[in-house]
């Protein structure tokens, strides 16, 4: 498949590092370019008393965008950083719990996984037969021998991006192996789950809904609210943040701007239309989309506009219409039948090296193959022998020389290629010359076809004008020279019709994004060097500039009342109609008294015995787990409940009786106990988290990003 991969991407070589020294030299100049981007060595924070080198942090950076090609962009950038910090975290983190345990890796153990199917992936890309498509051990061995001698930044390449992590991850799966390992599911328990399982219960209760009482007659005042945050600390706990509101001044397009835009484009249309070379045309013009010498189905066109556009004769224009962000002039160039897919197959004689796109043979010798082949063929020899003896597309061996293509990858295939199987007719036999070499091509077939059109397109995006950029910015520069904190802000902002947006999430010293801000860091880095009120400067950003005012400095620990009142105030609020409607239901009710207390009526449930100490809902009720519990207290299985205070409100219960389910199975019994096994299991593959609220992380990032 190497090489129709080859002709995907229009002859240009893919360049795979697959001996020693080229992938040694891969890994150098990864290593040289984080170096050389890493900045300073200061500190970027500490994990459990450690400092973490910006330098090592930066390297981290670099390997993660090298992963994505190197093109990172935009919020991007963030959240790569994001990313290596978090493996900062955990290599630091779990390094410190395999060496309490003493866990190790062994050399033995390294070269085991390294010239095996476990080995890296970056090892099995690079030595992967490209005939057979299997991992090439032996040359891997060749590798390592020469990677042993690496010397210097060499040698740290080696060790950062592929022993390393190797190892890391090996010992990960020891440690967690072990804490599975200790998971017990001990008799006992089984025996009581099972018979909480096979009892159930039958009972009568009064429900009393929190919404009997009227919101507006429970007051909760913010020392209430203080006092329930405080009794549970490890609910509402927050890390720092704050809390940041802003105006922003759109520097979209304006209507002149719109305008302007649609008379440019208009004004080309009769050049268009008398222009004979259309690809110049549209490059001369420098069009927002480029000149596609290819035929598109009519199926496949996205503008709503399609109708039209195909209705035009040849050598016309349709437009300018608008097509996103675009005024667009469409020509029609020409039209013709075009297959949905083609089914096709073909001999290859390439004049490069599809590794490392140098000539590997001379034109003139493998057209002089490819003509013998061709002749060959048609002299009756089986094509498939021609693939097998001759081919450079070890790819197509293994399938007679076979590709089913669909027009989607059309404009993937070199042009010549493309053409010959789309545009000839089934059966059609021909040498095709690429920039990769001759190939024999024979159209086996060709399905479901539909008419397709050429179209040239004459495009200008719609931009803002240097005025209407200028003007958002005087407006944003004057607000914020005029409005120095909060309170002349929001007069500022009343006084001219402005609107503030407010955002109630809590913002964190490494975030990046502010409600649909998507790319506010700097903005964000400036509120946590501000003074809460301060408003700061006018931010450039997504097509708009802010002006934003730091409303609130948030502490790390609990928050204040007002902020925590949308978190808390209903559940304090209930708690309180809660303590109204115990009081007067009183301690010794029976269902009837309470029933007539609020003028509700006495229900039932667990007739269809799915009320068990297991159950996570009472049919009728809900989610109750405190009914659910008092249920089975022995205490209250021969007289009336006290009131149970409940997440929906404030229930009395009768147990009417405890019955029991016939036995299960012998293979129900078991597959609940390896549910429950299953159960513990996948919470001790939570460790991480825990061992992560355990250690002493201290992220100071934001200083330098």
């Amino acid at each position: 498949m190497q090489i129709i991969q080859n002709i995907r991407e229009k002859g240009s070589a893919i360049v795979i590092g697959v001996i020693a020294l080229s992938l040694i030299g891969f890994i150098m100049m990864d290593s040289r370019t984080a170096n050389n981007r890493s900045g300073s060595n200061s500190s970027i924070g500490k994990i459990n008393g450690e400092n973490i080198d910006s330098k090592v942090f930066a390297d981290k950076v670099k390997q993660l965008e090298d992963q994505r090609g190197g093109r990172v962009n935009g919020t991007e950038v963030y959240q790569m950083r994001q990313s290596a910090w978090e493996q900062l975290v955990t290599e630091k983190v779990l390094t410190s719990e395999f060496e309490k345990l003493g866990l190790v890796f062994s050399a033995k153990e390294l070269s085991s996984i390294l010239f095996s199917e476990d080995a890296p992936q970056t090892l099995k890309q690079a030595f992967t037969d490209k005939t057979t498509g299997q991992y090439d051990i032996e040359k891997a061995r060749q590798w390592w021998i020469q990677a042993k001698k690496a010397k210097g930044e060499q040698r740290d390449a080696i060790e950062s991006q592929i022993v390393e992590p190797l190892i890391l991850q090996t010992l990960a799966t020891k440690y967690s192996s072990l804490l599975a390992a200790s998971a017990y599911y001990p008799s006992w328990m089984q025996e009581k789950e099972k018979a909480d399982n096979k009892s159930f219960a039958n009972i009568s209760y009064v429900a009393v809904p929190y919404n009997t009482i009227n919101d507006s007659t429970i007051k909760v005042n913010d020392d209430e609210l203080l006092d329930y945050m405080g009794k549970h600390k490890n609910i509402y706990k927050q890390d720092g943040g704050r809390i940041i509101s802003y105006v922003s001044f759109s520097a979209l397009p304006s209507g002149a701007d719109t305008l302007k835009t649609l008379e440019l484009v208009s004004n080309l249309k009769s050049a268009f239309i008398a222009d004979t070379n259309a690809k110049a045309f549209v490059a001369r013009n420098m069009s927002a989309i480029n000149f596609e010498d290819s035929y598109s189905p009519k199926s496949k066109l996205t503008m709503s506009q399609k109708d039209s556009i195909a209705a035009l004769p040849n050598g016309t224009v349709f437009g300018p219409y608008l097509d996103g962000k675009n005024f667009v002039l469409a020509k029609m160039i020409g039209s013709r039948q075009l297959p949905d897919s083609v089914k096709c197959r073909h001999v290859l004689i390439a004049t490069k090296n599809p590794q490392t796109a140098e000539p590997s043979l001379s034109d003139s010798i493998a057209k002089a193959r490819i003509d013998s082949i061709e002749t060959a063929i048609k002299g009756g020899e089986d094509f498939n022998k021609m693939v097998l003896m001759y081919s450079d597309d070890p790819g197509s061996k293994t399938k007679k020389g076979e590709y089913d293509f669909p027009s989607t990858q059309f404009s993937t295939l070199a042009k010549e290629y493309a053409e010959a199987i789309f545009y000839g007719n089934a059966g059609d036999k021909k040498v095709v010359k690429t920039e990769l070499g001759y190939f024999y091509v024979e159209v086996l077939n060709q399905k479901n076809f539909e008419a397709a059109y050429k179209i040239a397109y004459t495009a200008k995006e719609i931009l803002p004008s240097d005025e209407t950029i200028n003007l958002a910015s005087a407006q944003a520069t004057k607000l914020s020279g005029e409005a120095r904190d909060t309170k002349t802000l929001e007069a500022n902002v009343a006084k001219n019709g402005m609107k503030k947006i407010d955002i109630p999430t809590l913002i964190k010293e490494n975030d990046y994004q502010l409600g649909s801000l998507q790319d506010a860091r700097q903005l964000i880095k400036w509120a946590f060097e501000a003074k809460q009120g301060e408003v700061s400067e006018a931010f450039n950003m997504q097509d708009q500039f802010v002006v934003a005012v730091l409303d609130k400095i948030q502490p790390e620990g609990l928050p204040d009342a007002k902020t925590a009142r949308p978190m808390v105030e209903l559940t304090v609020r209930n708690l309180k109609k809660a303590d109204e409607i115990t009081k007067k239901l009183g301690a010794t009710s029976t269902l009837e008294t309470a029933a007539a207390a609020y003028n509700v009526q006495i229900g039932s449930a667990g007739a269809d015995s799915t009320i068990t100490f297991g159950a996570q809902i009472i049919n009728g009720v809900g989610q109750e787990p405190k009914v659910i519990g008092a249920v089975f207290n022995k205490a209250y299985q021969s007289k009336v409940s006290e009131p149970i205070i409940g997440i929906n409100g404030v229930y009395l219960v009768k147990v009417n009786s405890i019955g029991n389910k016939t036995v299960d199975a012998p293979e129900v019994i078991a597959a609940q106990a390896t549910d429950r096994t299953k159960t513990m299991l996948q919470t001790t593959y939570s460790f991480f988290e825990s061992l992560k609220k355990l250690a002493d992380i201290k992220d100071t990032r934001s200083k330098i990003f």
